[in-house]
């Protein structure tokens, strides 16, 4: 590990993404706790992808062109999907002040499903982790996993970070419909265009 390997993982995971709006909706939407399970959730979806891309099977996702359109296609409905449950305040991020919060496991579930469903997450890490291992390197598989670990770890961070803010900001916008109703179409639109890009996506 160097600090190389943490600057530019620190950059990666501060980006905003699906897994950031998510948790941020989640925070917003139904409070910390929730964001926390988001986070998780979203967190634990990263690990097929790492056990991919050190087994090689990432290498599949890269080279074939019909799997790699599947679950492309599978992540990109699904988030369209949430977008679309989202703003009919259905799905797993509501905006009503009044509504009951979904379960810890279901919330995590869809972080880990927002994820899992992402192609090029897998690719990503192919490309990113031997990036930071020696050629000579007796022990790359060990190497990998202890960088994707250490990736996981700051996400689940940064997640929480995201969330928790999140979430500390909700009890000022409760009171307001209007703010409420602004952020459910919002994160809808979010979820939507995410999804959009990742359908258009090119490996």
């Amino acid at each position: 590990m160097t600090p190389e390997f943490l600057l530019t993982a620190l950059i990666v995971v501060l980006a905003p993404g699906t897994g950031v709006l998510y948790t941020v909706s989640t925070g917003l939407g139904q409070g910390r706790t929730q964001s926390l399970a988001a986070a998780f959730g979203c967190t634990l979806g990263i690990v097929p992808h790492i056990l991919a891309s050190s087994l090689g099977l990432a290498a599949i996702l890269h080279t074939s062109a019909l799997v790699f359109q599947g679950f492309k296609f599978a992540g990109a409905a699904y988030l369209i999907y949430l977008a679309w449950m989202t703003l009919k305040d259905k799905g797993p991020v509501r905006f009503e002040a009044a509504a009951t919060p979904y379960g810890l496991a279901r919330i995590a579930r869809t972080g880990f499903l927002i994820n899992i469903l992402n192609p090029k997450l897998s690719i990503f890490f192919l490309a990113f982790l031997p990036q930071f291992i020696p050629a000579d390197s007796p022990h790359t598989l060990a190497t990998m996993l202890e960088l994707g670990g250490i990736f996981m770890l700051m996400t689940f961070v940064v997640f929480v970070g995201y969330g928790v803010f999140a979430a500390r900001v909700r009890t000022y916008i409760l009171a307001s419909e209007r703010a409420m109703s602004w952020i459910r179409r919002t994160s809808a639109m979010a979820f939507c265009a995410l999804g959009v890009k990742l359908a258009l996506a090119t490996r």
